[in-house]
């Protein structure tokens, strides 16, 4: 029945044979199949432990060929009657370490096999079952579909080793590309310096009071990302339709007074800075949803059917709970709601794998202060969303507050919370008129706040 068993579990003992006999042929081709191949790509357990000795050597930076592959087998304690000859036999059976990455595709293949009949069976035993509403289970499934198409499993204990590994690759591609910054740039170079850009799997919360243009500083953000990264940015927009956004992303990339498209009353100049301005756009690709009644678990099916998805925005967070999200808050509080939106949104994050910008209102309370500039307490019905948040981001202006502000449009953005490095302020110039942030143009003094 084993044996039946055995035979049922997709797998290729000879692509994983050959994929191992490659690395002790040639150990020039190891930091390529080291990018691709992990551990549980291989079903067999002594070529899984021959693997992971190897990709143990190479990390920290050891010769690698069979005499020091067999004594590191001995040390990790590894080590069988047979270890040596099969060694031998692996190089004897593979024909050219020329073919590897052929045969860590065929390696890969089967293990994401592997992977679906385990998925499968998941499911299988949750409807079985009756674990939950039908909702849910849906929700769960492709969740774990989901994660498979990204190369990930759902839960699950992962060796520390594997996850050096993904650590010590990243680092190598950057250290290889020269990159200065790992995240995606904001288009505000000051906000990326302090935040290492926009960062897979972060949730970032940018808040201020209404008016304040937390939507036009995220429409700057999201047209920057799609300009530079030729990725997708997907927009939910709660409040405002996707025509309104148009206008905004109009009038900040073609610098076109926003008024003046409103009532259509344009010069010539107007009328080519509009067509530049709509040609910039319309080649990137944003994608817009303006459904005022999506949840979390919404917006997160439709962000798992896009391929080259690069940053998700969201406007805004406390409009969500009247969209519902799967759940009755009959008798909960608007902070025990915001709380679950706030932590959905996080968990989205790490699912897809993405920077997730999320708007948010904050409460009155700075105005009766004497110093109005925004602080993490003020993030208005949620104290979870402090916690969840990788970086919260607080927008002020003294021109909000005083119109008799002699520099109604400086405007500052206050990093309250960073995960990446140390909360501080940074200056920006407001321009009304295209309802745009920019880089200021000279630093203000870096004061308490």
């Amino acid at each position: 029945m084993d044996e039946l068993f055995e035979l049922r579990v997709p797998h290729s003992a000879e692509a994983e044979q050959a994929v191992i006999g490659a690395m002790l042929i040639d150990p020039a081709c190891v930091p390529d199949v080291l990018q691709r191949a992990k551990s549980e790509d291989f079903y067999l357990e002594l070529n899984r432990d021959v693997f992971d000795t190897i990709s143990s050597m190479y990390v920290f930076g050891k010769t690698v060929d069979p005499i020091t592959v067999l004594d590191q087998l001995r040390i990790r304690g590894c080590l069988r009657d047979n270890s040596q000859s099969y060694l031998l036999e692996l190089m004897q059976l593979t024909p050219t370490a020329a073919n590897v990455m052929k045969y860590v595709e065929i390696l890969r293949g089967q293990s994401l096999l592997r992977a679906l009949l385990k998925v499968g069976n998941d499911i299988t035993e949750m409807v079985r079952t009756g674990a939950g509403e039908a909702d849910a289970m849906l929700e769960a499934a492709e969740r774990k579909v989901y994660a498979l198409r990204q190369g990930r499993t759902v839960g699950g204990l992962v060796t520390i080793s594997s996850v050096i590994q993904d650590v010590y690759n990243q680092i190598s591609v950057m250290a290889a590309e020269g990159s200065k910054m790992p995240g995606l740039p904001t288009g505000l170079p000051d906000l990326d310096s302090a935040i290492l850009g926009l960062n897979k799997g972060d949730l970032v919360v940018i808040a201020s009071r209404p008016g304040m243009g937390k939507t036009s500083i995220a429409l700057n953000i999201a047209l920057s990302v799609a300009k530079t990264s030729n990725k997708i940015v997907a927009v939910f927009s709660l409040e405002m339709s996707r025509e309104q956004l148009a206008v905004r992303l109009l009038a900040g990339e073609g610098l076109i007074d926003g008024q003046k498209l409103l009532t259509g009353r344009l010069s010539q100049a107007d009328w080519e800075r509009i067509g530049t301005a709509a040609s910039v756009i319309s080649e990137t690709d944003i994608l817009i949803d303006d459904n005022p009644a999506l949840s979390v678990a919404d917006m997160n099916a439709q962000c798992r059917r896009l391929d080259n998805l690069g940053l998700v925005v969201i406007d805004y967070l406390q409009l969500m709970q009247s969209a519902g999200s799967g759940h009755t808050y009959a008798g909960e509080s608007r902070t025990t709601a915001v709380s679950d939106m706030s932590r959905a949104l996080k968990i989205m994050a790490k699912e897809l794998n993405v920077p997730v910008v999320c708007l948010s209102q904050l409460s009155r309370a700075n105005e009766g202060r004497t110093n109005k500039r925004p602080a993490l307490s003020d993030l208005r019905e949620s104290g979870a969303i402090e916690q969840d948040a990788d970086i919260v981001i607080g927008l002020y202006r003294e021109g909000y507050y005083d119109k008799e502000c002699p520099t109604p449009n400086d405007a500052e953005a206050i990093i309250l919370k960073n995960r990446h490095g140390e909360p501080r302020k940074i200056p920006l110039m407001w321009l009304p008129e295209y309802t745009s942030y920019v880089s200021a143009d000279r630093r203000h003094d870096d004061n308490e706040y």
